[in-house]
């Protein structure tokens, strides 16, 4: 028999707050792992799978897409199954994905693999934040925070680096392995520390399916169509086309939703409408350039996959550190400056890569690295703090998930605008990934021109964050 929640609290005591944070904070850092540690294998798949950049970005796009789109049911799942029921099912389906995905024998399954583990990160996501807010007191809460927060910056940095090592000694097949103890650990102490009927489990309410086939069909239509510009213009400005109409649809529809994923009254407060559109290109701008870089360093520099993802590894220790004094400093000036800092240290790192060369020394690559990292650092604590302040207390909550869904959404767009102008780039130096090389500076080019593409997208984000400024609502 089970133990219940009061009988599980009376043994552990005041520690068991904590372990269920470890356990959940487990469970994400394998989930952050899965999403970031595929990007340093993505020439090795390119090989294996006779794949061009149009086709390999989606090994990236699609965990994205699906990260996104599944972390709207996270709330929904929690009330109608309870946190045990659902955090098991989630972490059975990371497991699945990355022994299966491991084991691939073509694209297809290897793509139907990354989805599986996109749509169980997504679910994973929010968790950790919901079990520090019912289950802490407010004066511990900031503690808790910043130890998790502390482990999921750590988790990208760390991810290439060993998926950098492993694919080096072992083939890119392992990479999908290392999701597999951590799962392991997680379902031991979900089995022993959380009660089947936990206090998350109450009456749900109806999930808005229409919003979340009219979201999905959306961005799958704009990302393919995207995709098909460098082929046959019909099928691609037909699935644009379709895009563009079911985005005016979605809008529309969560404008008369009574349960809608997105609250539109939310987009009357300027600093709100500023806030989602720096959330959107910031994180299209940031997972398009995790994409990136690790391929750059392969492709471009000719470094090894170790050292391809080692690349990240120092930027990372340095991201965990500034988040903790840029949340200071978030207490003392206004939230936008903090954005605006960060979005052009950001911008600057990206246009200092779009120069690199060959003759750019390892250790340089990892100073810029660090730069935009920094910058950062700045923009997470603040940015949903300028967008939400002066919103409605009532519009809160539904505000600060709308924040985290577009800054998802624009990562998993930025995945494959970034893949999309990379294989435009390299058409149009005559090279391309897989292939061996037999031009000079062709690829270098191609690569340099894109990330400077990633730096404009920064700098417009900081002309919007300038606008993010705090002022008295207007809701009429």
């Amino acid at each position: 028999m089970q133990p219940t929640l009061e009988q599980l609290r009376e043994r552990y005591g005041s520690r068991y707050k904590w372990l269920v944070l470890m356990t959940v904070m487990i469970g994400s850092m394998a989930s952050i792992l899965s999403s970031t540690i595929v990007n340093v294998a993505v020439l090795d798949l390119s090989r294996d799978f006779a794949l061009g950049q149009e086709r390999a970005q989606w090994v990236s796009a699609g965990f994205m897409l699906a990260m996104t789109l599944s972390m709207l049911t996270t709330p929904w799942l929690l009330l109608r199954y309870g946190l045990r029921r659902t955090y098991t099912g989630t972490i059975l389906l990371l497991l699945s994905g990355g022994l299966i995905g491991g084991f691939s024998l073509n694209y297809p399954m290897l793509l139907s693999m990354r989805v599986a583990e996109g749509l169980a990160a997504g679910i994973l996501q929010p968790i950790p934040a919901i079990v520090i807010l019912r289950a802490f007191e407010p004066r511990e809460q900031g503690r808790a925070m910043g130890i998790f927060g502390f482990g999921v910056v750590l988790a990208p940095a760390i991810g290439p680096s060993v998926g950098g090592f492993l694919v080096e000694q072992f083939g890119w097949r392992s990479i999908f392995f290392v999701v597999v103890p951590f799962c392991l650990v997680v379902l031991a102490l979900v089995r022993r520390l959380l009660p089947v009927n936990s206090s998350m489990m109450g009456e749900a309410r109806p999930l808005d399916w229409k919003g979340l086939l009219l979201a999905g069909v959306c961005t799958l239509s704009l990302l393919n169509g995207l995709v098909h510009l460098h082929g046959d213009l019909v099928p691609a400005a037909m699935m644009l086309l379709v895009g563009v109409a079911s985005l005016v649809v979605f809008v529309l529809y969560q404008m008369r939703a009574k349960h809608g994923l997105i609250n539109m009254a939310l987009f009357r407060y300027r600093q709100f409408a500023m806030g989602a559109l720096v959330a959107f290109i910031y994180g299209a701008g940031l997972f398009g350039s995790t994409y990136l870089l690790p391929v750059y360093m392969q492709v471009a520099m000719h470094y090894a996959p170790s050292q391809a993802g080692l690349v990240l590894l120092p930027a990372g220790i340095v991201l965990a550190l500034t988040i903790v004094w840029a949340g200071r400093l978030a207490d003392r000036f206004a939230p936008n400056i903090l954005v605006v800092i960060g979005l052009s240290l950001l911008a600057l790192s990206f246009a200092l890569m779009g120069r690199g060369s060959s003759a750019t020394g390892y250790a340089t690559l990892i100073l810029w690295a660090i730069v935009g990292r920094i910058g950062l650092g700045f923009v997470l604590p603040a940015l949903s703090l300028g967008a939400m302040r002066g919103v409605d207390a009532s519009l809160i909550a539904q505000g600060a998930s709308t924040i985290n869904f577009l800054r998802q959404l624009g990562g998993a767009i930025g995945v494959g605008l970034v893949g999309i102008m990379l294989e435009w780039r390299l058409a149009a130096h005559h090279t391309g990934l897989a292939q061996a090389e037999q031009e000079g500076g062709g690829r270098a080019a191609a690569f340099n021109e894109t990330f400077l593409m990633v730096a404009l997208m920064c700098a417009v984000a900081v002309l919007a964050a300038w606008r993010m400024r705090a002022a008295p609502a207007k809701t009429g």
